[in-house]
């Protein structure tokens, strides 16, 4: 299938980890194919490029796979050196920037599967947790980036706004699904960047649909967790 000089990516149109990585090809104007997996029957391709994990994203740049979707944001950034640049130049900047996007993974897109898994005191709780640690976000970035947080329309979107952005910009389809996890009233500054980054030409033309995206979310989850 592949090419020489040609990018390929292996994804799934409601995961927000292959969006991001769409989103990011799109602002490094980088021309590639794009591949739907059936995660319920993953594909000889898949299998064969990303042997230890079976999952999406995989990139696949002159046949060589990269996995895993922060690992293949940087890999975009560092070998298209063209601007716009995802990640600052400074290299403590940098730093700050990769500090904040782990945190936002491993803390706080942790803790949205147990909102949906819970009911009751225990949803309550989860969503608890879950602005706690998005005050905490919110606070560690509004200090770092003072002069570039919350983002601007009209600004190219960067490493930290695309993670956000292809999260929480699905927002509302989440409400509608769980609840109201968060809100301009609990969040007001979050709210602010969130929907700054929705407004966004390529974070627009990136997302997935939003009914579509609800019905997928009460499919796969809604009848798992009664």
């Amino acid at each position: 299938m592949e090419k020489q000089n040609e990018v390929v990516l292996f994804g799934t149109w409601a995961s927000a980890f292959c969006k991001r990585v769409e989103l990011a090809l799109k602002i490094k104007g980088i021309p590639y194919e794009y591949v739907e997996e059936d995660l319920t029957n993953k594909s000889e391709s898949l299998l064969h490029y990303n042997p230890v994990h079976k999952k999406v994203p995989v990139l696949v740049h002159n046949g060589k796979p990269i996995s895993e979707s922060l690992v293949i944001l940087e890999y975009i950034d560092e070998c298209w050196n063209n601007t716009p640049k995802l990640l600052p130049e400074d290299p403590y900047q940098r730093a700050k920037v990769r500090f904040w996007v782990n945190f936002f993974d491993h803390q706080i897109m942790a803790r949205l599967l147990p909102i949906i898994m819970t009911r009751g005191e225990e949803r309550e709780k989860a969503i608890k947790e879950f602005n706690e640690l998005l005050k905490v976000f919110e606070e560690g970035i509004n200090k770092d980036f003072p002069e570039e947080f919350p983002f601007l329309e009209g600004k190219t979107l960067g490493y930290l706004d695309i993670v956000v952005g292809t999260a929480l910009c699905n927002y509302e389809a989440f409400h509608e699904v769980v609840d109201v996890v968060f809100s301009p009233e609990k969040n007001p500054v979050i709210m602010a960047w969130v929907k700054a980054l929705k407004n966004h030409p390529s974070m627009k033309e990136t997302l997935p649909p939003h009914d579509k995206f609800v019905d997928k979310m009460r499919e796969k989850y809604l009848g798992q967790y009664p």
